[in-house]
């Protein structure tokens, strides 16, 4: 991946975290179970950066979090029946940050537990995806 690539797409990622919707976002404090909705997406390749949408971008606009189950899901309504296996789970410091790769696609999630707002960040060969999106904690019985 081209070194300028990589300049945008840290510099984009940058940006989402000061300007990631706080105010649409849930606490999620303790919340083992949420729901995340895209709010942004930037798009960065060898030919440069543009905004996206999460159709364009190929990324679901719901994305179910279950840290006990460590699994993305999409939603059941969206149809597509997507799952993602995290293999790192970590909270320090009012973050939640989640990790994984699958499919050549490596990401990251930063998500704020106070606010539910999330950054994150999808990596593959030649393109990085740069999300920001608000969470919101899902009740035990929502499946």
């Amino acid at each position: 991946m081209s070194r300028k690539v990589l300049t945008v797409f840290w510099l984009s990622v940058a940006l989402l975290i000061t300007i990631s919707p706080a105010a649409v976002a849930d606490d999620l404090t303790g919340a083992s179970r949420f729901l995340c909705s895209v709010v942004t997406v930037g798009r960065c390749d060898v030919d440069g950066c543009m905004d996206d949408t999460p159709d364009g971008a190929l990324i679901p606009q719901f994305v179910i979090v279950d840290l006990g189950a460590k699994l993305l899901s999409t939603t059941p309504t969206s149809g597509q029946n997507r799952t993602t296996p995290l293999e790192s789970i970590r909270r320090e410091g009012g973050l939640i940050v989640l990790q994984g790769l699958q499919n050549g696609r490596a990401f990251s999630f930063v998500i704020s537990e106070k606010s539910g707002s999330a950054s994150v960040a999808i990596a593959r060969e030649e393109l990085v995806l740069a999300v920001s999106a608000a969470c919101t904690p899902m009740p035990a019985s929502q499946k």
